[in-house]
């Protein structure tokens, strides 16, 4: 990639959007029973039945990613409490957010859960539905309280999809049905359809190779082969160093990332481990200081929440694209 400039990309992108206003969604097919807006819906959601005899009106969201799906789905006066922020929520969603009760900084307890009355809880992390928290998902069905775990939260990894786009959106077309609305999935993954293409044509980073920088400092945890990074790395044409981690996420060596050197680094941006912690750590070493990128500053900032399978993940492929082509790397 030679002097590309940030116009064709956010170009392409608004122009995108604009198509999309006026384009039919894709043909998708709900695995959902009831995807036709009918009662009950009934759907296998990590090898848990699921059944929804009416379209909930009291949601709990455990997880920011579950969190932003209903609000992305313009379903957001469902909600009666949310949880665990990874980092900020989108600025398109954060007035309705801010109207949502908190029950937790991070989990709530199973009472807190309880005591908002949902009709469905839905998270992201399997870890949601530990003891302690909102509890046993059967437990949960038992009492009434139907329950929806991101497929790519599933606890076997067996019953987990490929990270995929389609996979996201498959996603949020089974939220929709749960909740009653099934249109409502339809054009925001119109909208997000249009908008990666966009980024595919563009394909600013074709020729870079890159590394998706997660956390860690004496051993760097890595965005792997299968994993939100690997597809925004695909979307906009770069390749990721550590592809071969068959994984979403692992763990990787400083020696290895010094003999390829990659033309760009990127970090990701979380609560817990923030770009800039990790920028200064990487420009302070007096080993990884020499690495390319960080002498030339050829540094990507991407939200958590931007980088894992969500309905956020294509708004990460715009940024990517969109910092590559500001920085005006050359290969």
């Amino acid at each position: 990639m030679i002097n590309r400039t940030l116009m064709p990309v956010a170009s392409l992108a608004g122009a995108a959007l604009l198509l999309a206003g006026c384009a039919g969604a894709p043909e998708r097919k709900s695995e959902a029973a009831g995807a036709d807006g009918s009662v009950p819906v009934e759907l296998t959601n990590c090898d848990h039945d699921v059944v929804v005899p009416s379209a909930p009106k009291r949601v709990v969201t455990l997880n920011q990613g579950a969190t932003e799906v209903v609000l992305a789905l313009g379903l957001g006066d469902r909600l009666a409490g949310t949880a665990y922020l990874d980092d900020t929520v989108s600025d398109r969603w954060s007035e309705e957010y801010e109207q949502v009760p908190v029950l937790a900084d991070e989990y709530p307890t199973h009472e807190a859960v309880l005591e908002a009355e949902p009709d469905l809880v839905y998270a992201s992390y399997a870890s949601a539905f530990d003891e302690g928290v909102a509890g046993d998902r059967t437990a949960l069905a038992d009492s009434g309280t139907a329950s929806y775990l991101s497929p790519f939260g599933c606890p076997e990894e067996d019953q987990r999809p490929t990270p995929t786009f389609d996979a996201v959106w498959q996603e949020l077309d089974d939220v929709a049905a749960l909740l009653g609305d099934p249109a409502s999935s339809r054009k925001v993954v119109a909208d997000q359809q249009e908008t990666l293409d966009a980024v595919e044509e563009a394909a600013v980073g074709k020729g870079l190779t890159a590394l998706w920088y997660d956390s860690g400092d004496k051993t760097p945890l890595v965005g792997g082969g299968q994993s939100g990074p690997q597809l925004i790395l695909d979307a906009v044409g770069a390749r990721n160093m550590f592809a071969d981690i068959q994984r979403g996420w692992g763990e990787a060596s400083w020696e290895d990332v010094l003999e390829v050197d990659p033309d760009v680094i990127v970090l990701a941006d979380a609560s817990w481990s923030s770009a800039a912690e990790k920028r200064a750590y990487l420009e302070k070493d007096p080993v990884l200081s020499e690495l390319t990128a960080v002498q030339e500053g050829a540094f990507v900032t991407v939200a958590y929440s931007e980088a894992t399978p969500g309905v956020r993940m294509v708004d990460g492929a715009v940024s990517v694209a969109e910092q590559l082509a500001a920085l005006r790397l050359e290969k």
